[in-house]
């Protein structure tokens, strides 16, 4: 009897899950595996939600965005029964690859070294803060979507002379605000892990008009703190999801209204939300999540578990999950962004 492999995707969708799981169903039938897909992440493997995937199924997908297998934020550590049920179902499987952000990556740890859970994690998320790589699948795209809006809204924040406020994603890192923001020229960019008072982006909207500069543009991610220098205000936040997690979004409203009461200029704001993890992925994450794939099925067929395979230069190469998630959130390096903050003025 052939040996067999599931694959699962975990968390929230971006672009490059299919190229990643096109890649790892190649991979594993080049190898003689029997391929499985869990539908619905790790609530598919405890409720035994398998269909089989063959080269025929995979077909095609690998510039579609999303995921064919479907997707969620289930815990299954939460329950005792639900874990019990899982090992149940995951008996079947030699070998699992979990394709996920820091959420899918913390459950496969517990798993594989509570239970011996025989996993080998693949890093995605638009956010681009998993430990254990230089880079996600989904990151690019994203990038690229949120460049792309900000090159559209230079020429109506130059027609009209308007502060132009941009929210992108960005929980803990801020690197899609950052890497858009230099792309797309903006001149202002603010991110979770450097919370400038208010006071201070305001100063630099000032400056820019007393210099001759009739426009901003101005990036956020939906992670920075919107205070004050007396340190008042925080995170803008609105509840939280079927998780716990605070559902985070509105700073760039909020932001905007302080801009136009404290300066006075003609402010509008534009929040790309969804739209940055839909969609066709780009060339790059296409063929990072290829890479990662397939990596990721060699290291199974070795039994070497409990990692997860990742981008280190231009290698692919696997880290113990211990170790990615002690190094998560990956953030923006200080001197990263007071690179970057030489661009504001």
């Amino acid at each position: 009897m052939a040996k067999q492999l599931g694959v699962l995707t975990g968390g929230g969708d971006c672009p490059g899950l299919n190229a990643a799981i096109r890649a790892v169903v190649r991979g594993a039938l080049a190898r003689g595996y029997e391929v499985v897909g869990i539908r619905h992440g790790w609530r598919g493997l405890v409720e035994g939600d398998f269909v089989p995937l063959t080269r025929s199924d995979i077909a095609g997908i690998l510039p579609r965005g999303g995921t064919i297998l479907g997707t969620t934020g289930f815990d299954p550590l939460r329950e005792e029964e639900h874990v019990a049920q899982l090992l149940r179902n995951a008996a079947a499987l030699d070998a699992l690859v979990a394709i996920g952000g820091d959420g899918t990556l913390g459950r496969a740890a517990r798993l594989h070294g509570e239970h011996g859970l025989p996993v080998v994690c693949v890093p995605k998320t638009i956010d681009n803060d998993v430990g254990g790589t230089d880079a996600t699948i989904g990151f690019d795209t994203a990038v690229a979507i949120a460049t792309e809006a900000i090159d559209r809204l230079h020429t109506t924040a130059e027609s009209h002379d308007r502060v132009m406020v941009i929210e992108v994603m960005g929980r803990h890192a801020g690197w899609i605000a950052l890497e858009s923001g230099i792309a797309g020229g903006a001149d202002i960019i603010l991110i979770p892990e450097e919370p400038l008072p208010v006071e201070e982006v305001c100063a630099c909207v000032d400056r820019r008009h007393l210099h001759g500069q009739a426009f901003s543009i101005v990036v956020v991610a939906e992670g920075w703190p919107l205070t004050t220098r007396e340190g008042v205000g925080g995170l803008v936040a609105h509840g939280t999801d079927e998780y716990g997690f605070l559902r985070l979004g509105g700073v760039g409203a909020m932001l905007g209204a302080e801009v136009a009461a404290r300066t006075g200029f003609e402010t509008r704001v534009t929040v790309l939300g969804h739209v940055q993890r839909g969609g066709t992925p780009t060339a790059r994450d296409r063929v990072l999540a290829t890479r990662l794939g397939l990596h990721a099925v060699e290291l199974a067929a070795t039994g070497s578990f409990g990692v997860v395979v990742g981008l280190h230069g231009d290698t692919v190469a696997a880290t113990p999950l211990a170790d990615a998630i002690a190094a998560s959130p990956r953030t923006v390096p200080p001197a990263t962004y007071a690179a970057a903050r030489t661009l504001f003025d």
